[in-house]
């Protein structure tokens, strides 16, 4: 596993650093229950392009948040799924959404529930 070395200046940082990206905290969440392919994620995911997600998943993987498994089954499957560090993370951003949901705005309703 390689990990990308960036320049941080505490925890914070580094952690900001990994779930930047409009669709890394939704594909966290995607992956929080079980193991999940290419495909799965893309129709839990509406709105977001193959490539992005593909982009979003590669560097997910290879910051150590997300693994992908090859299978050599006809046709080829790959699944992803989270790392003890992935699920590290969604853990550390549970209070996250606790407080953003608590925080919305009179009116707005999240597009659907995260934990």
């Amino acid at each position: 596993m390689s990990v990308r070395v960036r320049p941080t200046h505490c925890g914070l940082d580094a952690a900001v650093e990994v779930i930047s990206g409009k669709w890394k905290v939704v594909i966290l969440w995607a992956l929080s229950d079980r193991h999940r392919r290419f495909g799965e994620l893309r129709r839990l995911i509406p709105g977001v392009s193959e490539k992005v997600l593909f982009q979003h998943l590669r560097e997910l993987e290879t910051d150590g948040i997300v693994r992908r498994e090859t299978f050599d089954d006809l046709p080829l499957r790959v699944e992803y799924s989270l790392t003890a560090g992935g699920r590290a993370l969604n853990e550390a951003l549970k209070p996250l959404g606790a407080w953003g949901r608590e925080h919305l705005p009179v009116g707005d309703v999240p597009a659907r529930a995260v934990p």
